[in-house]
């Protein structure tokens, strides 16, 4: 178990992503999911209020009905460490003082839980002012809604511009960073992101860890992307920098007869401030590759080669 910044919540060191839950996992599908990442010893669990307002016929906190209706039947609210986001429900667009209070009652109110272990500003609202977003969060601590904050897709100087607020103001400090990395997508954390966190003890969970798909060995060729959203998504990684990358990872996963994504995760688990991957799964049969990572122990020559590997995509 890995401790989340200045928190008290240890949580597994694979965070199971739900984005999945009430679109290409329908509610059995999903509850069977949350049943075996738990047993496989899981505990969190990543969602949002928009999940998956992005999926035709769908709008927007599909994916909390379905965990909420699993703490409801199941009794197991407390063997959970969940976490969800605010900013992009249709209902609940953006970072005001109001527009936060009410989204994190109506995410309560689906999740059927009387709080949030770690809830993240989803998207930077450059709207509203930051100070009035901040004390809004730190309202939400206070009234026992939340547990912790963490932050989502913000730069490195609204993140920092985030935390000298919660400073000078006394609020409750983000606890948690949730920014795009991974083997080919590492820009938006590193360095920048990178050094803020390790400064400032934050934990630190990518999301688009396999990127769409593609870190696993999926897409080698146009014709395997087929016409899902996930193909779509994992098309610009299809370069030759991107498949050598690719390949080094199916080369390492053979020597430890492991999975290609089993790899990709252990390799960020490698990375400074990585207390999480955050990986997803349509059906439990995916569910392996993605638990077995942080049991999987990379050399340092494998390191090394993923690494190389990954500096080259978009040279």
């Amino acid at each position: 178990m890995t401790r989340i910044g200045h928190s008290d919540l240890d949580v597994f060191p694979l965070a199971l992503g739900a984005n999945t839950f009430g679109w290409t996992s329908d509610e059995a599908a999903s509850h069977d999911i949350i049943d075996a990442f738990l047993g496989a010893g899981g505990s969190l669990i990543d969602t949002a209020d928009s999940y998956s307002a992005f999926a035709p016929g769908n709008s927007g906190g599909e994916s909390e009905t379905v965990i909420g209706n699993w703490f409801a039947r199941t009794g197991r609210r407390d063997d959970v460490v969940l976490a969800t986001k605010v900013s992009r429900h249709p209902d609940f667009l953006g970072l005001s003082a109001s527009n936060i209070a009410a989204a994190a009652d109506a995410s309560l109110a689906r999740l059927q839980s009387d709080h949030i272990d770690l809830y993240y500003a989803h998207f930077d609202d450059e709207n509203t002012p930051l100070e009035e977003t901040v004390a809004a969060f730190d309202a939400l601590v206070k009234a026992g809604k939340v547990r912790y904050v963490g932050i989502s897709n913000y730069s490195p100087d609204r993140a920092q511009a985030w935390l000298d607020i919660a400073d000078r103001e006394g609020f409750d400090k983000p606890v948690a960073l949730q920014p795009h990395y991974n083997l080919v997508h590492r820009q938006s954390y590193e360095p920048a992101l990178q050094e803020l966190a390790t400064e400032n003890h934050l934990g630190v969970f990518p999301y688009f860890a396999l990127a769409s798909g593609f870190l696993t060995g999926k897409y080698r060729t146009k014709d395997d992307l087929g016409d899902s959203m996930r193909g779509k998504m994992a098309s610009g990684y299809l370069s030759d920098s991107g498949l050598a990358v690719v390949d080094a990872l199916a080369e390492i996963a053979d020597a430890h007869d492991t999975a290609i994504p089993t790899v990709a995760l252990a390799w960020l688990l490698t990375r400074p401030g990585i207390v999480a991957p955050i990986a997803s799964a349509s059906r439990i049969g995916q569910l392996p590759s993605l638990t077995e990572a942080p049991g999987l122990s990379l050399t340092d020559d494998e390191v090394a080669r993923l690494t190389k590997a990954s500096d080259a995509v978009g040279e």
